[in-house]
């Protein structure tokens, strides 16, 4: 067992609220916790973010994933981005506060859509102490059409993507104010799956992906330990 999964719900500041879960690690190796927000085509619960949450949450890193609120209300098309940033906020400021207390160093981040919308919250929120980002399959831009570019720490890129590929990605990265680390899945798509047949190899894929996240955490924290926040 690799931890406790506490589910617990954020209110958004009006009448309505998101479930949200804490994939909490039994033997922490960082003292980390990395929030994800999940893609446009899936909740929380999905084959992938769970799969990635315990994963990590296996190594050592507390996760949180939570709805954003359209899915929570069952529909199928996303918010609005202010809607969007809104919710990615509310989830930020209420684990904010459970991080602060246990004394670790926050990072956000997602799959898809739910990166893009952390990046866009952390570069309007300078006042938010974010470590940094993890972006799972970063949505450069829609599928055939890399002329509507969304510029975008660690990002994880499929080399197959179909929303942009790492030598898209590159330049952007090159010009960004901020340290950013591109890690390529060779052969991956949107979901770094490179193998529909081969379950073994696809599994051995996703568990570099995990294992590089782990450690681009580990050496970002060392790098900055003033970035911690004070223990409660």
């Amino acid at each position: 067992m690799p931890g406790k999964v506490d589910a617990f719900t954020v209110s958004l500041g009006t009448d309505t609220a998101v479930s949200a879960v804490a994939y909490l690690a039994r033997e922490p190796s960082v003292a980390a916790t990395l929030i994800l927000g999940h893609g446009a085509g899936a909740n929380q619960r999905s084959p992938f973010m769970v799969a990635f949450s315990q994963a990590l949450q296996s190594r050592g890193v507390d996760v949180v994933t939570f709805n954003f609120l359209y899915t929570e209300q069952r529909r199928h098309v996303p918010d609005k981005p202010a809607v969007l940033e809104a919710c990615y906020r509310d989830v930020t400021a209420a684990v904010h506060a459970r991080v602060h207390s246990a004394g670790h160093t926050l990072f956000t981040g997602g799959k898809s859509m739910g990166g893009r919308i952390a990046t866009q919250v952390a570069a309007a929120d300078h006042d938010r102490p974010i470590a940094g980002l993890v972006l799972l399959g970063y949505p450069l831009h829609p599928p055939g059409r890399p002329d509507k570019r969304r510029d975008a720490q660690l990002i994880v890129q499929g080399s197959r993507d179909v929303f942009g590929t790492p030598s898209e990605l590159a330049p952007i990265l090159d010009n960004l104010p901020v340290s950013a680390t591109l890690h390529v899945v060779e052969g991956g798509d949107h979901s770094f799956a490179v193998s529909k047949s081969d379950r073994a190899a696809q599994a051995a894929v996703f568990e570099q992906v995990q294992d590089a996240i782990v450690r681009w955490m580990k050496a970002l924290i060392s790098r900055a330990p003033e970035s911690r926040p004070p223990a409660g």
